[in-house]
């Protein structure tokens, strides 16, 4: 039987008070709770029942009292919790009755005399584990229940914990069903990975007895979970209780109204067997006929046989298959995303008090007549929070639902013209695209009025905004929230109602602040007056409370103090923004100054971008990061937007936003003695009048408002500690480009004096025709000068750029160079797309290994080396490169190729061995519009997929492809050679690829003969020019395998040597032989050069004694260079030809050939390589004409 809860306890103390109480409570709500009886009793020892009992609870409840440590029965239990709380993640909720939870921790108190005396009586490494077992329970969230005249009743307490039991045990989300024989292994692992994801599961991580009937309590399972993972493993079948909880989960699969999702793991078992009965599971189903009854077996093998249908994960577990890890990954993700599309998330830990005001919300949602709500409050008082708790709730019942987070931000970002056509997309799921201000399209109007919509629009200062979104076409029963701070804004946006989102209230808010302040549910001892005062200055809102708790945690009763008497003395109106303040104050400098930079600056940006910029600016920035993370007065967020892939971000609340920038305000009058300028009216003042001074750090300002500007060269030469300017328009100016944005101009426009402190420069349309010659780069991070105008970058070579990590000179259509940039050995992304000037790059790509994004570059290059970068994608925008011919990615880190790439007309070398590819949808989609045009060598050694359509080039290699199991020509129509081909070898390697199976080899030996026999009609036609010539042409084909077929050579040999007869010529004309050889060789001790030679006799009609003669001929086809360091595996089938195997008939009737195999050594030590079979083919092609079906007259 499994347990909800456990409860461990010190009998002795609280037995007759406490733990009776809040049993019953436990019990009142239905739960199964396990207690030992006895111990309620007599506080006697620990019977083995209980360790048995902790395994099958879902969650552990301790109740610490001041003599728990003293009995060893009540360590054993804590230690064996503690255990399960380690390895399965099992809920463990510690309860601090009477006793100081730093006590616990550290082994103080009472509890320090217990353990003393368990040192004198039991063993040193039992007691040690006891006392580490302990110390761990203290650092665990939960109740402290003082016991003092001044604390709350005890069942205030035991209604809180049973409440928090109850939301913790929540119908479990995933159901997942397996076998023994994956308990301890896979099963474990998914079941963690699930876990860590906060997915509720209910893992079966024991088998039940044979013949026991599936227990109510996992049929309830079941039924109440969303979804079911099946781990199918050898022994699944052959556990009674597990064919019955695969037959309940069927049966809820097939009740339309469930949708419940069945998501089966084939785990070393093959799914047809699974479909079939078969295999393992034949002999399982056999044992269970003759035990059970036949309807209850036929039952479970209908069932049995439908999973094996259902579509899922196959892992195979051979050594070519990949780690179970990445199996478990995919899984957790497919499973998020099922979850997620039929509306079932967890709830955040901090959504402390906001149920009440959800429940209005929904209330208000329900009323027919309420189209439009909105949320009004405060900064910080929870109405993100709020709307997108009620959103998650409400929005898989719309057919469009779309959450616009911080519309004031960016609308000032990209413009509200951008941001409403990616918005109205997005509901309309289809690309909408309007120029005016109003949505005056009927159709799109038409589109929306057929719309049922629910809609958040977040963070709105101005009530044009909402009409602008276009919500008064959205159709009937449709939904519209929107939060604002400023309740005028929503009465004439039209809002039919307005919910005031008031401060969470006094419990609540203490539970809240004590979260962040002490990591609990509820006030240390002593601190509890202190506590509340806090929650009384800071009126409920959740903001302060989070931030003001974050600074308050570990610090002395003192310094709590002395903040408290700081909020008492301010005014009412302004308590909040002085609790804020105070955790500012508590920070030290570098992490002020990061605060600030990120108030004024990096709000919005990418959190790597600005861990990189600020760890140029500070030493131990990322520290300083983690620091206001820690303190909640910054997040990391990812974007709601996709259209972009844009990383996490930095948020801070607006409130905080407006602190630090008072904070900037308050360092002086004199603009110029600012640390920080962002206000346009500011910025403009400073650089008109030259007002700037060495106070003054960074720059930013939006461009798009301000008109034309005049400064001196000079303006920037007073600004020494100047780190970063950013001088920029909103990315919808920018795509719409024009000469009228170049805004900043100074008397002379070709240059302008730089600080040499610059890390961070983005200056869009920069007007100057280089950077100063007196600009020394040196701790330079990013260089930002899209649709710039200069000419160069700058004069001389700079060598001490090893801190440059971004250079972006989008459309910089006047540059003609980039200088050398070989002293940039960071270089992580180069885009120099739409530089029409440019002619080449500069030597800085190959071997870059923190090159990560493949460069933007001009169309007008012909070579393109990246190879041993860290580049690992080659994106859409490859079809640009219309003139690039050669394209090297090899030994690069790249797993996804655009299929776009297939678009390059003059693309003829494509090389990427050594990258870890697992996306190329030319070779693994079989699709005539991915071919290739031009495409003519293709070099994809190591390469990561399991099945390749391969295309019909020049020179296809895929060396050493481990995982490769299925090799098929998607182009039927055959590679078209041309003039420029006449001198080339023709190869098809698959060599190492030793997975191929059958299938595969047939194909690739199939369309190596193919080849072959257009080769022989182009050879032949040129026969008396080639015979004068060095003979050069040939056809390389080797894959794994010993065997050759019998099909494409009739006459084999088991040796080195063979003779076959030739065909008599039955034409008039005069005819040629061309003859293709199959070979098989062990490489597993070969060198890295091979040469084949092929000694053979033609004799006439009538020769050998004394009739028509006979003619002996020798060719010599050096085979490939073997990559390195690869070690050569066995048996390979080689197929070759060249033109030098090719001859006139001169009445030959019989041929007679013996090849030799020289493996080329080092210093000398060349050998010959034995050929364990041989096997030869005769294309016959008539000389009149090169156009022949050469098989129609094929001979042996």
């Amino acid at each position: 039987m499994k347990y909800h809860v456990f409860l461990s306890f010190r009998g002795e103390d609280t037995r007759l008070n406490f733990t009776t109480h809040l049993l019953q409570a436990l019990k009142d709500e239905g739960l199964d709770v396990f207690f030992d009886e006895e111990k309620l009793e007599k506080g006697e020892q620990l019977s083995q029942a209980l360790s048995r009992a902790i395994a099958v609870s879902s969650i552990s409840i301790i109740v610490l009292s001041a003599d728990y440590a003293s009995s060893k029965s009540c360590l054993v239990e804590l230690s064996d919790i503690m255990d399960r709380y380690s390895v399965e993640q099992q809920i463990v909720l510690p309860i601090f009755y009477h006793v100081n939870p730093s006590d616990v921790e550290n082994i103080d108190g009472s509890f320090k005399k217990s353990f003393d005396e368990h040192e004198t009586r039991r063993s040193v490494d039992e007691v040690k584990q006891w006392k580490t077992a302990f110390a761990e329970v203290g650092k665990l969230e939960g109740w402290h229940i003082d016991g003092s005249i001044s604390d709350r009743p005890e069942t205030q307490y035991i209604k809180d914990i049973v409440a928090y039991v109850m939301q913790k045990l929540m119908k479990h989300q995933v159901f997942l069903s397996l076998g023994e024989d994956t308990r301890l292994n896979f099963s474990n692992h998914l079941v963690n990975a699930l876990e860590k994801v906060g997915i509720n599961v209910f893992p079966d991580n024991e088998t039940l007895k044979k013949g026991e009937k599936l227990p109510p309590t996992y049929s309830r399972a079941i039924s109440a979970s969303n979804l079911s993972i099946l781990v199918l493993s050898k022994a699944y079948a052959s556990s009674k209780s597990c064919l019955g909880e695969l037959s309940d989960i069927m049966d809820r699969k097939h009740n339309p109204t469930d949708k419940h999702i069945v998501l089966p793991v084939f785990y070393h078992v093959d799914p047809s067997d699974v479909r079939n009965s078969g295999g393992h599971f034949k002999t399982s189903f056999e044992e269970h006929e003759s035990e059970q009854p036949a309807d209850r077996v036929q039952q479970w093998k209908t069932a049995f046989a439908e999973v094996g249908k259902l579509k899922g994960w196959h892992i195979e577990g051979g050594k070519f298959d990949r780690p179970e890890t990445a199996y478990i990954k995919d899984v957790v993700e497919y499973v998020i995303k099922k979850l997620t599309n039929i509306g079932f998330e967890s709830a955040s830990e901090e959504l402390v008090g906001i149920e009440y005001q959800k429940n209005a919300i929904l209330k208000l949602i329900e009323q027919k007549d309420c189209r439009v709500i909105g949320l009004w409050g405060m900064g910080g008082q929870g109405k993100t929070t709020l709307a997108e708790a009620v959103y998650k709730n409400f929005s898989s019942e719309f057919e469009s639902h779309w959450f616009l987070q911080n519309v004031r931000e960016e609308i000032k970002k990209q413009g509200k013209e951008c941001l409403r056509n990616e918005f109205l997309s997005k509901l309309l799921k289809s690309n909408v695209d309007i120029g005016t201000p109003s949505i005056g399209s009927t159709l799109t109007q038409e589109r929306l009025n057929k719309k049922k919509v629910l809609v958040v629009l977040d963070d709105v200062d101005d009530s044009d905004q909402i009409d602008y979104m276009g919500v008064k076409h959205f159709g009937y029963g449709s939904k519209t929230i929107i939060t604002s701070r400023d309740r005028q804004v929503l009465e004439s946006g039209g809002a039919d109602t307005i919910h005031e989102v008031k401060g969470l209230n006094e419990n609540d808010s203490l539970q809240l602040f004590s979260t962040f302040a002490f990591k609990q549910l509820n006030p240390a001892v002593g601190f509890q007056d202190l506590s509340r005062r806090f929650v009384m200055y800071t009126q409920g809102n959740p903001l302060a409370l989070k931030v003001l708790g974050s600074d308050l945690n570990k610090r002395s009763k003192n310094y709590w103090e002395s903040k408290v008497e700081r909020l008492k003395d301010c005014p009412p109106e302004k308590k909040i923004s002085e609790a804020l303040k105070i955790s500012y104050d508590g920070l030290d400098l570098v992490e002020q100054n990061i605060f600030l930079d990120i108030a004024c600056f990096f709000k919005g940006e990418p959190m790597k971008r600005t861990k990189l910029i600020l760890s140029g600016c500070y030493k131990g920035a990322v520290c300083g990061i983690n620091k206001l993370v820690d303190k909640c007065l910054i997040d990391v967020s990812s974007p709601c937007r996709r259209r972009l892939k844009l990383l996490d971000t930095i948020s801070m609340h607006d409130t905080l936003e407006e602190m630090g920038k008072d904070i900037v305000c308050q360092e002086s009058k004199t603009l110029g003695k600012r640390s920080r300028l962002w206000n346009l009216k500011h910025v403009e003042e400073v650089l008109k009048y030259n007002k700037g001074t060495d106070r003054i750090q960074g720059i930013k300002v939006d461009m798009s408002p301000m008109g034309n500007l005049l400064f001196q060269p000079s303006v920037f030469e007073s600004m020494i500690n100047l780190r970063c300017i950013f001088f920029y328009y909103p990315w919808s100016w920018l795509i719409k480009e024009g000469e009228a944005y170049k805004k900043l101009h100074t008397c002379q426009d070709d240059i302008i004096s730089l600080p040499d402190e610059l890390r961070y420069l983005r200056w869009d349309y920069y007007p100057f025709k280089s950077l100063s010659s007196s600009f020394n780069p040196k701790n330079l991070l990013a260089l930002k000068l899209p649709y710039g105008n200069m000419e160069q970058l700058w004069n001389e070579v700079h060598q001490d750029l090893v801190h440059l990590r971004e250079i972006d000179l989008f459309s910089c259509k006047n540059l003609k160079k980039i200088p050398n940039l070989l002293g940039a050995v960071n270089l992580k992304r180069l885009d120099c797309e739409k530089c029409e000037s440019l002619v080449e790059l500069p030597s800085l790509a190959r071997g870059c290994r923190s090159l990560k994004k493949f460069p933007e570059i001009p169309n007008n290059f012909y070579e393109l080396d990246l190879s041993e970068t860290g580049i690992k994608e080659v994106p859409d925008f490859i079809e640009h490169l219309d003139r690039l011919h050669r394209l090297s990615l090899t030994n690069s880190m790249v797993k996804d190729v655009s299929s776009n790439i297939s678009k390059l007309k003059s693309l003829s070398s494509l090389h990427l061995s050594g990258c870890p590819i697992v996306k190329f949808p030319t070779i693994d989609v079989p699709s005539p519009s991915l071919r290739f045009k031009s495409l003519k060598y293709m070099h994809m050694d190591r390469f990561k997929m399991h099945k390749v359509f391969a295309p019909d080039l020049l020179d296809f290699n895929l060396h050493d492809c481990m995982i490769l199991e299925a090799v098929s020509f998607a182009d039927q129509k055959l590679y078209q050679f041309d003039s420029s081909d006449e001198d080339y070898v023709f190869l098809m390697l698959f060599f190492n690829c030793l997975n191929l199976n059958q299938e595969s080899t047939n194909n690739i030996e199939a369309n190596a003969m193919l080849k072959i026999g257009s080769l022989a009609k182009k050879w032949a036609a040129r026969y008396d020019r080639e015979k004068r010539r060095d003979n050069f042409q040939r056809l390389i084909c080797c894959f794994p395998g010993n065997k050759i077929s019998a099909n494409k050579f009739k006459c084999q040999s088991m040796n080195s040597s063979l003779s076959l007869k030739i065909a008599p010529n039955g034409g008039s004309g005069s005819r040629f032989l061309v003859f293709a050889i199959c070979l098989v060789i062990d490489l597993t001790d070969c060198c890295r050069l091979l040469d084949c030679r092929c000694e053979y006799q033609l004799t006439a009609a009538g020769g050998g004694n004394g009739g028509g003669g006979y003619e002996k001929l020798g060719s010599v086809i050096s085979l490939f260079k073997l990559p390195e360091p690869e070690k050569c595996m066995g048996d390979h089938v080689f197929i070759l030809s060249s033109i030098d195997m090719v001859k006139e008939d001169q009445n030959y009737e019989e041929a007679s050939f013996e090849f030799y195999i020289r493996n080329w050594g080092l210093e000398d030590d060349d050998v010959d390589m034995q050929v364990e079979r041989c096997g030869v083919h005769v294309f016959y092609v008539d000389a009149e004409s090169d156009t022949d079906d050469t098989d129609r007259h094929a001979g042996n």
